[in-house]
């Protein structure tokens, strides 16, 4: 029977990119999109093209009833996810004194809240499965130093670092692991900076580059891997040497 992975946030950027690569490992994927379905389709295609099997699932992450009632109707007609990959987020950037309410909140119940809306309905399944499991939660760099103009960003992010060690705790004996990725600058193809913005960051990175996609999805591929069994509760930083 093929493991299934659930992955957020797979319609673009290091979704997307680690969707195709688990596929490539041989997983059936459930790709998750909120509103970009076109770019869910292309993901789904890609596997395809492949020769791998993809699904679509849609819902809001920050909306709890909406992760609830589309994951369990997803669960109950094919069975329990083996892995899920947390990674659908947002980033609503600006100096502390001039973030708004909607700016915190926003950030708050999409990188934080999506913890428990989207893991809740997941777990109990998993443990059910009686096979062990995969969670990977993708954090930041900024979730572990900080960034300016990241205040919400950065305590979402610190936020589900805690969650993921303590759910790690929680979950060992049924040998389902828990760790947390945490990304470096990363090229997405849709990176927002100013300019002089990018160029001070380059600055810190000692390998003096961005990270790729892919990269980001190799270390799924291991953490998602039997070979990952003994690593859990952990933290791994892809940021180039920044910290």
């Amino acid at each position: 029977m093929k493991r299934t992975v659930l992955v957020t946030g797979a319609s673009k950027g290091i979704g997307k990119a680690i969707a195709c690569k688990l596929s490539q490992d041989g997983f059936d994927i459930v790709v998750h999109y909120h509103s970009d379905k076109q770019g869910a389709l292309e993901t789904q295609h890609i596997i395809e093209q492949a020769g791998g099997t993809a699904r679509l699932i849609q819902f809001d992450v920050s909306n709890r009833l909406q992760c609830k009632q589309n994951i369990d109707a997803d669960i109950e007609q094919y069975g329990a996810y083996y892995g899920v990959i947390n990674n659908a987020g947002i980033i609503r950037d600006g100096a502390f004194p001039s973030l708004t309410e909607d700016d915190w909140t926003k950030v708050i119940h999409t990188d934080l809240n999506s913890f428990y809306n989207v893991l809740h309905p997941c777990v109990m399944p998993m443990i059910g499965l009686r096979s062990g499991g995969r969670i990977i939660i993708v954090s930041s760099v900024s979730g572990i130093a900080g960034n300016r103009g990241q205040v919400n960003y950065s305590a979402a992010k610190a936020g589900v670092i805690g969650a993921s060690k303590a759910l790690a705790l929680e979950l060992a004996k049924r040998k389902i692991t828990v760790n947390c990725i945490a990304p470096g600058l990363i090229d997405t193809g849709i990176l927002d900076m100013e300019p002089i913005a990018l160029q001070e960051a380059m600055k810190m990175i000692p390998l003096k580059r961005m990270g790729q996609v892919d990269e980001v999805a190799g270390l799924a591929s291991y953490l998602m891997s039997d070979l990952s069994g003994y690593i859990t509760k952990q933290v791994i930083s892809i940021n180039g040497g920044m910290i």
